[in-house]
């Protein structure tokens, strides 16, 4: 969008917020660079131009705003709603893997040369991969440096800096102050409540998450609470929580929606994980979807139209971790949902690793495909072909055959799930559209769906409702929550 410059310009002088992280504003006679919504008065015309990201911004010398934060505005939508090598590499930095595993790493992952994806970077996003991921860096710094009371040393290597000079260097050129003038920002913009910046709980962060307007949480948080697995999952005192298998340790995260944004706490074991668990918390709950966009194509459709008005907003309730959520789909299937919970319970106590929880009921992590794979047969009370299907399912995720995560390639994951043994279309495209994150994933065969479209006037058949569904396209995954919440079900209520 940053190429086109007269609808830029619009959205700027409006002060749009529908398009906040889709491109940033940068000045040219303040050297400043902003989100589209920012309250300072609009500048001139010839003294904008317009980068698709704040690390494009960043390396054009631009520094970021004081008043409207670009850096914490929500995710460009585009990088959730394509598979490309673009898309792809974008969800691996939002990730962190340039941090832990470097440019090789990340080339490595999407089958290129580390030429190739550098180029294509430049090309769409105006940053390399490591601007890209030196950007993170700094909007994590900033996160730590003004909502936690962590001495800095600790908040330059939980971001990602190699070095508290690193780390001090970049601050002052991104946000032109010293971290230790941030913090004291922080706290005076809080009317001098120096307490406000502590964790209300020794050791967990509290953070906000920030989404585009509108966001409907009664499918999303009703979703995850209904299908939650004891032990790794709760609903407790208003507050999603569950536990969280991250790359250098284990977490536990409690989430709860909130008017302007969804209120986050985070308790890690290394605070290096940060940005990982923020950035696989935001694909759980779908936070950098664009829900204008979606209802719009959604209510052209006349049977549509009035579910989209009723409660607009819905999001696609995703995962944490897309290999669990397969094993999840295949012990779900054909079951009820108390049952699909009460058999994914059985296999966390038995396989999972058990973790401390002081402040709810949560006892372990999932066990991965490696606790997995190791599993006896024998030991899983299923028909033998059921048992066959998780077995191998197992084996294809531990041995690297089966990959599922933000690289997927969508195409490519549907073909190698639909070689296992026991899946079919229904596994397949609720794997794609709740694990993968497709967000054109279609679920025709899904007695619910086809309940809803025979009570709308929809036809009820799969190929004829897969026929009329091309007209929701590319946002079929978000017509599918808009039909499940025509039934009385409890993943349609945000818990009491």
């Amino acid at each position: 969008m940053h190429t086109d410059t007269e609808r830029c310009v619009r959205a700027v002088r409006s002060k749009d917020a529908r398009f906040d992280g889709w491109f940033f504003t940068a000045v040219l006679t303040t050297r400043i660079y902003c989100r589209p919504s920012c309250p300072a008065v609009p500048p001139k015309a010839e003294n904008m131009t317009f980068h698709p990201s704040a690390a494009a911004c960043q390396q054009a010398g631009f520094r970021a705003c004081k008043r409207c934060r670009p850096d914490t505005s929500p995710g460009s939508p585009e990088w959730n709603a394509r598979a490309d090598a673009v898309a792809r590499a974008m969800r691996l930095i939002q990730d962190g893997v340039v941090d832990r595993e470097g440019v090789t790493g990340l080339a490595a992952r999407l089958g290129y040369s580390t030429r190739q994806i550098e180029r294509q970077l430049l090309a769409e996003v105006g940053a390399g991969p490591l601007a890209l991921a030196r950007a993170q860096r700094a909007q994590t710094a900033r996160l730590l440096v003004e909502t936690t009371s962590l001495p800095m040393v600790e908040v330059a290597f939980a971001a990602g800096f190699s070095s508290i000079r690193t780390f001090n260097d970049t601050v002052r050129e991104v946000f032109a102050l010293a971290p230790g003038e941030l913090r004291t920002r922080a706290a005076t913009r809080r009317g001098g409540a120096a307490e406000a910046a502590l964790p209300a709980v020794p050791g967990v962060l509290t953070l906000r998450l920030p989404f585009r307007a509108p966001l409907n949480p009664d499918n999303l948080f009703g979703h995850l609470a209904a299908t939650a697995v004891p032990g790794v999952e709760e609903w407790r005192d208003g507050w999603y929580r569950r536990t969280l298998t991250l790359p250098n340790g284990h977490g536990i995260v409690a989430l709860a929606p909130r008017p302007d944004h969804i209120a986050c706490r985070l308790s890690l074991t290394d605070h290096r994980d940060l940005t990982f668990a923020i950035s696989v918390c935001r694909r759980m709950l779908d936070l950098d979807a664009d829900p204008v966009a979606v209802d719009d194509q959604l209510r052209t459709d006349p049977l549509l139209a009035p579910l989209v008005d009723k409660a607009p907003g819905r999001r696609v309730p995703r995962t944490v971790d897309a290999a669990e959520f397969a094993v999840r789909a295949v012990l779900g299937q054909q079951v009820s949902t108390a049952a699909a919970r009460t058999h994914a319970a059985r296999l966390v106590t038995a396989h999972g690793t058990p973790v401390q929880d002081p402040e709810g009921g949560l006892t372990h992590l999932f066990p991965g495909p490696g606790a997995l794979a190791a599993v006896d047969p024998g030991t899983l009370a299923f028909p033998r072909s059921r048992r066959t299907t998780l077995t191998t399912l197992f084996g294809a995720l531990a041995d690297g055959t089966l990959r599922l995560g933000p690289d997927s390639d969508w195409n490519e994951a549907r073909a190698r799930l639909s070689e296992l043994p026991g899946f079919g279309p229904w596994t397949v495209e609720v794997i794609a559209m709740r694990a993968l994150g497709d967000p054109d994933a279609f679920l025709p065969t899904d007695l619910g769906i086809r309940h809803a479209a025979a009570g709308l006037g929809l036809p009820s058949t799969p190929a004829a409702l897969t026929a009329r569904a091309a007209a929701w396209r590319p946002w079929r995954a978000y017509a599918v929550q808009y039909l499940w919440a025509t039934g009385d079900h409890p993943i349609n209520r945000l818990p009491s």
